[in-house]
């Protein structure tokens, strides 16, 4: 007898019917879904009071002049002691703590005027202190 031998061909899986069969899937649901919107919540939104105001904390605005004068809020001092800034400093506070002193310095100011004013505050117990500036624009006018 006489066998012949075949050709041992690996089979091979043809992708485009499968392709096709996908992309028809795909169309399907495209097409049969329903994009409605979900139902939304009904909420009652808290209505603000336009007269309350947020609780800021107190500034106390200490201005230095360029030969050392001091003025709290506009209020000029005649003594240029820290004793008497603190005493100013305190006054202007109120006995708050949580008052914020902003130091507006000139820019020829004494460092030890402004030095003085930061020794005031910490011994008038007003920790939080800030510094004015004004943008390079402001300064040149």
């Amino acid at each position: 007898m006489h066998f012949r031998h075949g050709s041992r061909d690996e089979p091979e899986i043809n992708l485009i019917p499968f392709i096709d069969v996908l992309l028809v899937v795909l169309i399907f649901l495209m097409l049969s879904t329903t994009y409605s919107k979900f139902t939304e919540m009904q909420l009652r939104l808290p209505v603000a009071d336009v007269e309350a105001q947020r609780d800021y904390p107190k500034e106390v605005i200490v201005s230095v002049s360029a030969d050392g004068r001091y003025a709290i809020n506009k209020t000029p001092l005649s003594d240029r002691s820290v004793e008497a800034v603190t005493a100013a400093l305190s006054a202007a506070a109120s006995g708050a703590k949580d008052n914020v002193v902003i130091i507006s310095a000139d820019a020829s100011a004494a460092h030890q005027s402004v030095i003085t004013v930061m020794e005031a505050a910490r011994r008038a117990g007003l920790m939080q202190i800030t510094f004015a500036t004004q943008s390079a624009a402001q300064a040149g006018r």
